[in-house]
């Protein structure tokens, strides 16, 4: 099966399963925190296969990540003059 035929697939069955959550709603009431969370699950379901979808339309290949030369010059050390050693304190006080 291919991958548009299987993202059928799966949405006939979520909208089977909404269907059924319709028909459960109506007897159970839409206000207990089991069925709202049920409700809000399925939704997400829903969200996520259509960015699945979105997804599998756009077959790009991926992108690598553009590189980024960094120098081996040494930084100027008036960018540090501020700050203190991470772990080791102020230059001016004595570790406890």
């Amino acid at each position: 099966m291919s991958v548009h035929d299987e993202l059928t697939s799966v949405q006939r069955s979520l909208d089977d399963l909404l269907r059924s959550l319709g028909r459960l709603e109506k007897q159970l009431g839409t206000g207990g925190l089991e069925m709202r969370r049920v409700r809000a699950d399925a939704n997400h379901l829903r969200e996520s296969l259509a960015l699945l979808r979105e997804a599998a339309a756009s077959p790009a290949a991926p992108k690598r990540p553009e590189l980024v030369t960094i120098s081996d010059a040494p930084y100027d050390p008036s960018l540090w003059i501020d700050s203190d050693d991470e772990g080791l304190g102020a230059r001016d006080r004595r570790a406890p």
